[in-house]
């Protein structure tokens, strides 16, 4: 059996080997004991127009709120709550029957007079015969004119009475004045109703619809320079906008600027500004929220880089580009907004760069590395 003291050469030995074999393993791995792998790719440079998002609050074009404009006791309703209306459709009817006797009364007044103006007339053509003969005196002719006078007087008056009762009889079946949605019904059959005051329901029109929202005083300046005519207002220049609701991920509506307010709020340092869209599905319903999504700058060729590629260097953004050489060199940058999945940077690159977007652990400044070259998709 060996000694201990011969046995510890061959464990040296064999540990030797085992050394020598696992070395000889990791200087044939890739990559071991040379510039570590990162993944590079050229910035995107496309035209892209930066967008302001704001939250607004649409509003119906046209609303009414339906009254009466005679008194008396409600009769009927003829329309379904929360229903979409036709302008003329008959909403309302009230008690005819007090109208319907005025108008005849008025109308009974009207043949009186006009049976008294032709009496009268004839009465005066006779007396101015009479006169010219030399049978009646000037005097008569004279009161015979004033009566013929004061009969088509009459005549106008009862005629003018007539019209209002005629109006007062039409004011009793009280129809929509607008096309849109109605809302509940505020009064019952049997009520008395009263003229001009008592509110019966409301309309609201639906298509197209309107979405106000509030800007900030330095992003109203942006878009009035934007115009490029000081003269212009805003609201004619017809911008387009994108618009969408709560439930909707992407703001898809189009819709255009058409009104922006004629002064700043002094309180909120805000100008209120007007979206006008079309509605056909009648989705948009006045009161809801809705976010509106502003052109913010002209179209102009950008920068777009991957979140994941720009590092805090303190209060600094940097982009670690590489070189020809592989030698790492860092950037600094002044990000952008979002676009297109990518963050625009405003300042610190052109487009011709490589920059790191993967592995930025292994990219230190003034190393180098093995780039491994990618394509960025146009957007994700």
């Amino acid at each position: 059996m060996p000694s201990p003291i011969r046995r510890a050469p061959l464990a040296l030995a064999g540990f030797a080997v085992v050394v020598f074999f696992a070395m000889s393993a990791s200087a044939q791995m890739p990559g071991a004991g040379g510039p570590p792998p990162v993944s590079v790719a050229k910035p995107i440079v496309k035209e892209i127009v930066e967008w302001d998002e704001f939250v607004g609050r649409f509003e119906a074009p046209q609303s009414v709120e339906v009254r009466a404009r005679v008194a008396g006791y409600l009769e009927s309703s003829n329309f379904r709550e929360g229903a979409l209306v036709k302008e003329g459709d008959l909403l309302f009817v009230i008690d005819k029957r007090p109208y319907q006797a005025a108008f005849n009364r008025a109308q009974a007044a009207v043949t009186s007079a006009q049976t008294r103006t032709t009496f009268t007339r004839s009465d005066l053509e006779r007396t101015e015969n009479l006169t010219r003969s030399g049978v009646a005196a000037e005097r008569t002719l004279e009161e015979r004119r004033q009566q013929a006078q004061s009969a088509e007087a009459e005549l106008a008056g009862a005629r003018a009475a007539l019209e209002q009762a005629r109006l007062d009889l039409g004011y009793t079946e009280i129809r929509a004045q607008i096309s849109g949605r109605i809302g509940r019904r505020l009064v019952t059959e049997g009520n008395l109703v009263r003229a001009n005051e008592t509110l019966l329901t409301t309309i609201v029109s639906l298509d197209p619809i309107h979405l106000y929202f509030e800007v900030d005083e330095r992003s109203y300046l942006a878009y009035q320079r934007q115009l490029g005519q000081p003269r212009t207002a805003l609201g004619e220049a017809k911008t387009q906008v994108f618009v969408g609701i709560g439930d909707e991920k992407t703001l898809d509506r189009p819709g255009v600027l058409d009104f922006a307010d004629n002064r700043l709020d002094s309180r909120s340092g805000t100008m209120q500004l007007r979206a006008v869209l079309e509605n056909k599905d009648l989705v948009l319903t006045p009161g809801l929220f809705g976010r509106v999504r502003v052109p913010g700058t002209p179209r102009y060729k950008a920068v777009l880089v991957p979140d994941e590629a720009i590092s805090a260097d303190q209060d600094r953004r940097v982009v670690m580009v590489v070189g020809d050489d592989g030698t790492v060199a860092p950037k600094v940058v002044r990000p952008g907004p979002r676009e297109d999945g990518y963050r625009v940077i405003r300042q610190g690159l052109t487009g011709d760069e490589s920059i790191v977007i993967n592995g930025l652990q292994r990219a230190r400044p003034g190393t180098k590395v093995t780039p491994q070259m990618t394509q960025l998709p146009p957007s994700r």
